[in-house]
């Protein structure tokens, strides 16, 4: 199975691995105590890392052993290793997020149109830029590599994800791609459960956790389908049953959740599938799109 960033059970100090957007992947499935010793990390990293254990369990209202234990999940035997990571992710940020807008923070009741407008462009940048960073490459290939010798390609998502589906559908359409998209679960799963292993099936679920494209995936795999998953979470349900994970990094608010943050990230994985497909037969897919553009725009197909 291909995973799209490093299993949370071993970390590689000389490099952070993204410690933050870990951090934000995993918060869905901590424990209480430890989603409040992640949150104030993701609140103000700079300043938790200068902290003891002691301070950061009792801001946290928690013990000492929770932290241990939170600093144990993501890979580290000493705390001290995850305060050095975290200062150099924050750097990092730091740095990645010149030129943006300098509003930060969740999005608030009292904010102006302008301060959404900067803070949902600043998440989206972010959630793109961090999706670069925890991509890897090797997996992309593996997907890239299944759906350009797919007979078929059968996709599913609920909600955003079916958005990010139907993208995925039409881009492989417009390059002679036979790919399917499916509106609702009862069509996605007879449709999975005919599949073989000439065809692909893509699951999209930002969480991880959505049943119905969960049952879809675990449908497609019984009958001998590759299956690619796109998550926000590599340690999901999804994944586990999945060929392929290619793992997101998005960055959501209370007022958006799963819906523009994880969208914009999916379609970037999408665009990068897509893209790598379509190299693999580089003639025939330019002059696909070019008949197609000329089909949409109402031209000539031959000059």
């Amino acid at each position: 199975m291909y995973h799209a960033c490093v299993a949370s059970g071993g970390v590689d100090h000389s490099h952070p691995r993204m410690i933050l957007v870990r951090i934000r992947a995993a918060l869905p499935s901590l424990p209480p105590a430890e989603r409040r010793i992640a949150e104030a990390i993701l609140a103000d990293p700079v300043t938790v890392a200068e902290w003891p254990v002691t301070k950061l369990a009792a801001h946290c209202a928690t013990s000492t052993t929770s932290v241990v234990r939170f600093c144990r999940r993501l890979g580290y035997s000493r705390h001290q290793d995850l305060r050095l990571d975290l200062t150099r992710e924050s750097a990092r940020e730091t740095f990645q997020q010149r030129g943006l807008p300098s509003v930060t923070g969740d999005i608030s009741q009292e904010d102006s149109l302008a301060d959404v407008v900067a803070k949902i462009a600043r998440n989206e940048a972010l959630a793109i830029a961090d999706t670069a960073e925890v991509l890897d490459t090797t997996a992309l290939a593996a997907a890239v590599s299944a759906v350009a010798a797919a007979r078929r390609v059968d996709i599913f998502g609920v909600g955003a994800g079916a958005v990010v589906g139907l993208d995925l559908q039409q881009k492989l359409s417009r390059i002679r791609r036979t790919a399917l998209v499916w509106p609702d679960s009862h069509s996605a799963w007879t449709s999975a459960a005919v599949l073989d292993r000439e065809c692909v099936a893509v699951g999209i679920s930002h969480t991880g956790t959505t049943a119905d494209t969960i049952r879809f995936l675990r449908l497609a795999a019984a009958a001998g389908a590759t299956t690619v998953a796109i998550s926000n979470h590599a340690d999901s349900e999804i994944a586990a049953v999945a060929d392929i994970v290619l793992t997101t990094a998005a960055r959501e608010t209370r007022l958006r959740p799963g819906a523009l943050g994880s969208r914009i990230a999916q379609l970037m994985v999408v665009d990068c599938l897509f893209t790598g497909v379509a190299q693999a037969s580089y003639g025939q897919s330019i002059e696909a799109l070019r008949q197609t553009y000329a089909a949409v725009r109402g031209n000539p197909l031959h000059d």
